[in-house]
């Protein structure tokens, strides 16, 4: 059975790697206008990991592919392996 999850229930949640290191909070997403799917999240990268740090973007934000989620629960973990 698919879960719903509204997007308002996203905002702020921690986006975490599938080997346990923290990247940001998760602050918007990317939605394409044609399909409706979303196509990338936008985190706000936390300041101490030195991953989050080496991924952010000149607008000092984080863009992940949405493909690379792999759950979403407490954290949205994603794969980093496509990162």
């Amino acid at each position: 059975m698919v879960k719903f999850i509204i997007a308002k229930q996203l905002v702020g949640k921690k986006v975490i790697t599938s080997d346990g290191f923290d990247l940001g909070r998760f602050v918007d997403a990317e939605i394409s206008k044609v399909t409706g799917k979303i196509n990338n999240l936008l985190i706000e990268p936390d300041p101490d990991s030195a991953l989050a740090n080496k991924l952010k973007s000149e607008d000092e934000q984080i863009k992940v592919n949405y493909n690379s989620v792999m759950a979403v629960n407490d954290y949205i973990v994603v794969d980093r392996k496509n990162i």
